[in-house]
């Protein structure tokens, strides 16, 4: 059985470049491929063009550098 999450909890490329403070949702692919311990999107459909983070998880990351 896949884990449940709250859709509220989702946030895409762009939310995630507007919390960590980046210029570009682009950004974030960087992150992925540069930062071995960045969240890994729970959502990712259409090649990586369509990718969704927990909120949480983004949270944890940035308090944690």
């Amino acid at each position: 059985m896949a884990p449940r999450v709250n859709t509220d909890d989702l946030i895409t490329a762009s939310e995630v470049a507007w919390m960590l403070g980046l210029a570009h949702h682009n950004t974030v692919s960087t992150y992925l491929r540069r930062y071995e311990d960045f969240p890994r999107p729970v959502v990712d459909r259409s090649g990586g063009r369509v990718r969704l983070w927990l909120r949480q998880d983004i949270e944890a990351w940035q308090r944690s550098r």
